[in-house]
């Protein structure tokens, strides 16, 4: 295996620098929306075309609501992270009806295809099991909804993300990288699987050598691949950041990390992955003890600075942060464009609230020169006064759709 990653790593590298793009092959779109019993909505649907999307009403009215369940058409818990009894619609008409389901027509990477989700109710009581079935099929593994679909999103609460520590940006960096390979989506699952196994197992004092062995090669050939995605994203958001003629503040993004370090030096995957491996097997004792492994892929932080400040993210204002934000999700929507020939669906909460008047026309453009099915939701409709030709306008009032 480290032979071929080593290889599928230059390989991305190369192709993702050369400046040479692949030519544009899809560009993905929900063509309908369900809702059932979902947050404040009862009932609701929804058909749209491939062109932007507005989505205006007064606050509470349900338009992240929408949002959040067309996030769920992506692996993981969706751009609230809600637990999957906070999405079930407050007012039930029956216990059977309790249960909150979505389900979408979406144009994706494989053509059209039919994804619903909702939650388990044969599931035991907190269990917190999220159905999905894929053109009617039930499928086991939520990253073959990466295979389908490439969503990413922008949210009022992500201003928050420099504030909130390692975690939060490593989880936002990983979805940037499930859109230029699905594939990333099932190794951070197969990893965290194989890390939890461990420390299981280490918590237990009885160790099985061959079963704890066979947990921390998996740690270790997952955590490499893993790695090499995550640079190569970077690398390729930096470079088309670096391109884009926005006067959005430009970022630079990298990685610091245990693999990540190791790769990004130059270091073969083998040796990245044998010193992973050892690291492991040295540090059982004090994982042990501290119930949880102590360094891996789950510990790498994703690191933004403002290029033309040379401040970190974390120092900069709020408003200036959200710019930066903004251009890191516009700049993988391009380079998905580019290096994959995948126009990812976007979602922009409240995108345009504190925007000026020139970076709010330089975003509307940038959607349209993209291509990308872009949802963006408002208070006021008359602020995507400019869109009106190219987008579809929607009303939303009290869960109803207009």
């Amino acid at each position: 295996m480290s032979g071929l990653l080593d290889d599928q790593i230059s390989k991305v590298l190369d192709e993702r620098s050369s400046g040479h793009p692949v030519i544009r092959s899809s560009v993905l779109s929900i063509a309908s929306l369900s809702l059932h019993h979902f947050r404040n909505y009862e009932q609701a649907r929804i058909e749209i075309s491939p062109a932007p999307v507005v989505l205006t009403g007064p606050n509470g009215a349900g338009k992240t609501n929408i949002l959040e369940a067309l996030s769920l058409l992506a692996p993981g818990r969706g751009l609230r992270r809600a637990r999957l009894t906070e999405l079930d619609r407050m007012a039930p008409v029956s216990q059977e009806e309790h249960h909150w389901a979505v389900s979408a027509t979406v144009n994706g990477m494989q053509g059209e295809a039919q994804i619903g989700t909702g939650y388990d109710f044969s599931a035991e009581e907190g269990s917190n099991k999220r159905l999905l079935r894929i053109d009617a099929k039930p499928v086991r593994s939520h990253a073959e909804l990466a295979r389908h679909m490439a969503i990413v999103w922008l949210t009022p609460q992500m201003e928050q993300l420099f504030a909130e520590g390692a975690s939060a940006g490593r989880k936002f960096l990983d979805r940037l990288v499930y859109n230029f390979e699905p594939e990333h989506a099932a190794r951070v699952n197969e990893y965290e699987f194989a890390m939890r196994e461990r420390n299981k197992l280490l918590q237990t004092g009885r160790w099985d050598t061959a079963w704890l062995e066979a947990l921390e090669q998996t740690m270790a050939e997952t955590a490499a691949a893993i790695a090499g995605s995550r640079l190569a994203t970077a690398q390729t958001i930096n470079h088309t950041i670096a391109a884009s003629p926005l006067s959005f503040p430009k970022a630079i993004i990298h990685i610091e990390g245990l693999m990540e370090g190791w790769i990004g030096e130059g270091k073969p995957a083998v040796f990245a992955e044998e010193s992973f491996k050892s690291l492991l097997a040295a540090n059982r004792n004090q994982d042990a003890a501290a119930g949880r492994a102590l360094a891996g892929a789950h510990r790498s932080e994703l690191c933004v600075i403002h290029a033309q400040k040379q401040l970190p993210a974390q120092r900069c204002s709020t408003g200036e942060q959200k710019a930066v934000l903004l251009s890191i999700v516009l700049a993988q929507a391009r380079a998905a464009a580019a290096w994959r020939g995948i126009v990812p669906v976007l979602l922009l909460d409240e995108v345009i609230a504190h925007l000026d008047g020139t970076r709010k026309l330089e975003l509307f453009e940038e959607i349209c020169q993209i291509g990308a099915q872009t949802w963006m939701t408002g208070t006021d409709a008359r602020a995507f006064a400019e869109l009106e030709q190219k987008a579809r306008l929607f009303r939303v009032e009290n869960g109803h759709i207009r």
